[in-house]
C-alpha cells in the first residue's frame, strides 16, 4: 500500500512540475500575438428582452482563443517544443497527442466575425444592427484581445402567421392546415429564422407521419411582409415551393412486409423458401429466428400509411432483442401499383445477427481493508439466440483467491470463493397474461430467470454456500426509464464448518449470528431507474431507487404461528422491507469538465420471523464506491469502535444508510483526467444491536465519516480506470483525541473500475 501512495504522489509532482513548465511567451515568433480571446458589449435597445441569453448566444460565434489547464498552455508548449531542431523524443511524442498549434492575431478577422455577429442578429430579427470592433495588443505580453460592441435596436415582431392564401388547392395543404395550429410560432414573438426551420422541420415531421414518404422539409418557404405596418410589424405566410414533384406531395401505403432474420451484409440472394406469417414474409432458408416470436417486433403492417416513427420503433425493438448487430429497413416505391393521390411502398428488413457465441475473461487483483490481497478470474460464455427465438443465455463463473499478509497472528489466513451464475433471457413477456405486441409503445419486456451458486470459504473461521434462483421481468418504458421487477426471488444459505474462534465473534455479538442463520429468503424486488446522464446536457439528473420485501408469502404459506422462531421447508426464513434511493446531478461546464454529486439513503425494517436484516441484505460504508477516505467496511456503524480490528469486516454493517458525496473532474491530458472530491456517510442500526454507539439517533449528522482526496481517472472511449488517494477529515469513531482531523499522513488509496456516481 505504501509503494502505492508514492506512486500517486510521485505523478501529481511530475504533473504539477510539467505544468509550471509551461509558460509559452518565450516561444511566441518576433513580431507575433497570441490571441487570447475575444468579449463582446452589448447596446441594447429597452424594449429588448433577455440581453444576457443574446450576449451568449453572440458570444458563440467568436473565434476561441487555444485552451488553457490550470491557467497553463501545456498543447501550445509541447507544439513548440516540437519545432526545435532537435526536439527529442518524448516532445515528439507528447506533440502528437495533445500538441496545439498557435493562434496568432493575424489568424483573426475582426471584420468578418462583425458581418457574422450582424448575420445572427438579422436572423433573430434585430435588423439593422452595427457591430464594432477594436483590437487591443500587448507588446510585452505578446497577446492580442478583441473587444467588439453591438449596438441592437428593437426587433421585428409577428402580427399574423397563415398558409398563402394565392397558394394551390393541393391536398396536401389539407394536411398542412391539420398540423399548423400546434405551432410554436405565436403573435408578437420576434423574427427568428432559428424559429422558422423548426417550423419547417416539425411540419415536413407531422407529413410523413401522415405517409408522405417523399416530402421534405426544403420544399416549404416562409415569407414575411412589413408592407401593412410601420412599427416594425410584419405578416408571415407559409406556401409551397414552384414546381415540387408530384411524388413528394402524396402518401403512400404500405405494401409487402420482408423480412429477412439472418441476413449477411452484402448479400444478394433469392429465398426459395418463404413462410407468411400474419401477412409478413420472413425469407430464411433454414430455421434461424421463429417467425412468432420476431413479428411481435415488427410494428410495420401491410395496408397501413407509411410512418417514419412506427419505422424506428421497429428498428428500436429489434435491436432491443439483443442478437443483431446490423438492422436495416428499406422501403422501394413500387410505381406499378402507385396512382395519382396514393403511393405504394415495398418494405424490406435485413436483420444481420452477432456472432452466436462469446466467450470473455476478465482477470482482477484485489486488495481488501481486512490484510486479504489475490487475484480473481472471471469467465463467462454467451450463447445467442439459443432456442431460435431470440433467447439469450449467459454462464458466468468466478474464482477468487486471497491471502491475508502484513504479518501478524492472523498473516497466511486465506480465503477461496466460487461461484457459477447461468441466465437466460427471453425478450418478450413470459406470463399467464398475454398482451398486444402494441400493450407497450417503447418496448417489449424481457423475461429473465438465474440460477447461481456460491461458495466462500474462510480458513480458521468458517464456510458459507448459498444458491440463488430468480425470475422477473425488465423493460424501458422510454429512452431514459428502466424497470425490473422479481416477483420470485428465492435465496437459500448454508453457514457451515465454524471454528471456534468465529464461533466466539457470533457469542459476542447475537445480532451477527442471527443474521447469519436466516438461512432461507424469499423476497420481492423492484427497481425503478431514471437515467439523465445520457443526453449531452448542462443539468444531468440520475435517481435509481429499489423496493425488496421479503417473507410474507412464505410466512402464510406456512402458516404463521406464536413460536419465536418459524421455518419453511426446515429452514428458517427472513422476513423484512427494504428500500432505497441513489440520487445523482452532474452540472457540466463544457464537454469535459464537470461537477458530479450523489445522495443516498437506504432503510431496512426486519419484522416478523427477523429481529435482524439478513447479512447479505446490510448496508456498509467506505470503500472506493463509497466514503473512500475509509476502507471497505471500516466505517460505523455510527461511533462503533471495534475492539478486534482484524474481525471488524463482520460487525461494520446496519439497516440504514446515508451518503452524499460530490467531485469535480477536469481534463489533464487526452484520455487522462483529474479529479477533486468530499465524500460523508455512515451506517447504523436502528433495532436492538449490542453494538456501542451503533443506534441512529438525532445527533446523527455529527456522525457522518467525512474524508477528501484527489484522483486519477483513464477514461477511454467510457471505459474507466480510476484512482482516488483519500484521506479521512472526520472519524466518528475516534474516542481520543478531536474527532475533526485531516489525517493526511495516513491516507487510503483506492482502485476501481468505473466512476463511483
Amino acid at each position: 500500500m505504501k509503494s502505492s501512495h508514492k506512486v500517486s504522489f510521485g505523478l501529481f509532482g511530475v504533473l504539477i512540475l510539467m505544468l509550471n513548465s509551461c509558460n509559452v511567451k518565450k516561444f511566441v515568433p518576433e513580431g507575433k500575438f497570441l490571441y487570447t480571446g475575444a468579449e463582446i458589449e452589448i447596446d441594447a435597445d429597452s424594449t429588448v428582452e433577455n440581453v444576457s441569453a443574446l450576449k451568449t448566444e453572440l458570444e458563440a460565434a467568436l473565434p476561441e482563443p487555444n485552451s488553457k489547464i490550470l491557467g497553463m498552455q501545456p498543447g501550445l508548449y509541447f507544439y513548440y517544443k516540437a519545432q526545435r531542431e532537435k526536439p527529442g523524443f518524448i516532445n515528439k511524442f507528447l506533440n502528437k497527442k495533445i500538441g496545439k498549434e498557435p493562434i496568432y492575431g493575424s489568424d483573426i478577422d475582426p471584420l468578418g466575425t462583425e458581418e457574422v455577429l450582424e448575420n445572427r442578429l438579422e436572423n433573430r430579427g434585430f435588423f439593422y444592427s452595427n457591430v464594432n470592433s477594436s483590437v487591443n495588443e500587448d507588446k510585452e505580453e505578446k497577446e492580442m484581445h478583441v473587444s467588439y460592441k453591438a449596438e441592437v435596436p428593437s426587433p421585428y415582431r409577428l402580427v399574423n402567421y397563415k398558409i398563402d392564401t394565392k397558394a394551390d388547392s393541393l391536398y396536401v395543404y389539407n394536411e398542412i392546415s391539420r398540423i399548423l395550429p400546434d405551432t410554436p410560432i405565436e403573435k408578437d414573438m420576434r423574427f427568428d429564422l432559428s424559429a422558422l426551420k423548426y417550423e419547417r422541420e416539425r411540419i415536413d415531421k407531422g407529413l410523413k407521419n401522415k405517409g408522405y414518404y417523399n416530402f421534405n422539409s426544403g420544399f416549404l418557404i416562409f415569407e414575411a411582409d412589413t408592407n401593412q405596418y410601420d412599427n416594425k410589424k410584419f405578416d408571415l405566410f407559409l406556401r409551397l415551393k414552384k414546381d415540387v414533384p408530384e411524388k413528394s406531395i402524396i402518401p403512400y401505403e404500405i405494401g409487402k412486409v420482408n423480412i429477412y432474420p439472418n441476413y449477411k451484409v452484402g448479400e444478394e440472394k433469392v429465398y426459395n423458401d418463404t413462410t407468411v406469417y400474419k401477412n409478413k414474409n420472413f425469407m430464411q432458408e433454414e430455421l434461424f429466428f421463429k417467425p412468432k416470436h420476431l413479428e411481435p417486433n415488427v410494428l410495420i403492417d401491410e395496408g397501413e400509411l407509411y410512418n417514419p416513427e412506427t419505422s424506428s420503433s421497429t428498428a428500436r425493438r429489434l435491436g432491443n432483442i439483443g442478437v443483431y448487430k446490423f438492422i436495416n429497413i428499406n422501403y422501394k416505391e413500387i410505381d406499378s401499383l402507385s396512382t395519382d393521390s396514393l403511393g405504394v411502398l415495398e418494405t424490406n428488413i435485413y436483420l444481420a445477427p452477432l456472432n452466436k457465441r462469446a466467450l470473455r475473461a476478465e482477470v482482477q487483483a484485489t486488495t481488501k481493508s481486512n490484510g486479504f490481497t489475490g487475484p480473481s478470474l472471471a469467465l463467462s460464455y454467451t450463447d445467442r439466440n439459443i432456442f431460435n427465438g431470440g433467447e439469450i443465455f449467459k454462464l458466468t463463473g468466478d474464482f477468487g483467491y486471497e491471502v491475508q499478509s502484513g504479518g501478524g497472528s492472523k498473516s497466511g489466513l486465506n480465503s477461496i470463493n466460487i461461484g457459477l451464475t447461468g441466465d437466460i433471457i427471453f425478450p418478450r413477456l413470459i406470463s399467464p397474461i398475454s398482451f398486444d405486441k402494441n400493450a407497450f409503445s417503447y418496448s417489449i419486456p424481457k423475461t429473465k430467470a438465474s440460477l447461481g451458486f456460491n461458495y466462500l470459504k474462510r480458513s480458521k473461521l468458517f464456510s458459507l454456500g448459498s444458491v440463488t434462483a430468480r425470475f422477473g421481468y425488465l423493460w424501458n418504458a422510454n429512452r431514459y426509464v428502466t424497470h425490473e421487477l422479481y416477483p420470485v426471488s428465492v435465496n437459500y444459505v448454508n453457514l457451515a464448518n465454524t471454528t471456534p474462534e468465529f464461533q466466539e465473534i457470533l457469542d459476542a455479538n447475537p445480532f451477527l449470528e442471527s443474521s447469519f442463520k436466516q438461512e432461507f429468503i424469499s423476497n420481492l424486488t423492484y427497481s425503478f431507474t431514471y437515467n439523465g446522464l445520457l443526453d449531452a446536457k448542462k443539468h444531468q439528473f440520475f435517481v435509481n431507487s429499489t423496493v425488496d420485501v421479503a417473507g410474507n408469502l412464505v410466512d402464510l404459506i406456512s402458516g404463521h404461528s406464536d413460536e419465536e422462531l418459524q421455518t419453511f421447508l426446515g429452514l428458517r426464513y427472513a422476513q423484512y422491507a427494504k428500500a432505497d434511493v441513489d440520487f445523482r446531478y452532474h452540472f457540466n461546464f463544457n464537454k469535459e469538465s464537470k461537477i458530479a454529486t450523489r445522495l443516498f439513503a437506504g432503510w431496512g425494517i426486519p419484522y416478523g420471523n427477523s429481529d435482524v436484516l439478513p447479512f447479505t441484505k446490510q448496508y456498509f460504508a467506505g470503500g472506493p464506491y463509497s466514503v473512500r477516505a475509509f476502507n471497505t467496511r471500516s466505517l460505523g456503524p455510527g461511533t462503533y469502535h471495534p475492539p478486534n480490528e482484524d474481525d471488524s469486516y463482520f460487525d461494520q454493517a446496519g439497516n440504514l444508510r446515508l451518503e452524499a458525496n460530490i467531485e469535480y473532474r477536469f481534463p489533464l491530458f487526452p484520455y487522462l483526467y483529474g479529479a477533486v472530491f468530499a465524500d460523508a456517510g455512515n451506517v447504523w442500526n436502528t433495532g436492538k444491536n449490542n453494538l456501542p454507539g451503533g443506534k441512529f439517533s438525532k445527533d446523527f449528522i455529527n456522525e457522518l465519516g467525512i474524508g477528501t482526496g484527489v484522483g486519477l481517472r483513464v477514461d477511454i472511449q467510457s471505459f474507466v480506470i480510476r484512482f482516488d488517494l483519500a484521506a479521512p477529515l472526520h472519524d466518528p469513531a475516534e474516542d481520543e483525541g478531536p474527532k475533526w482531523d485531516f489525517d493526511y499522513k495516513n491516507p487510503v488509496f483506492n482502485f476501481a473500475i468505473g466512476y463511483p456516481f
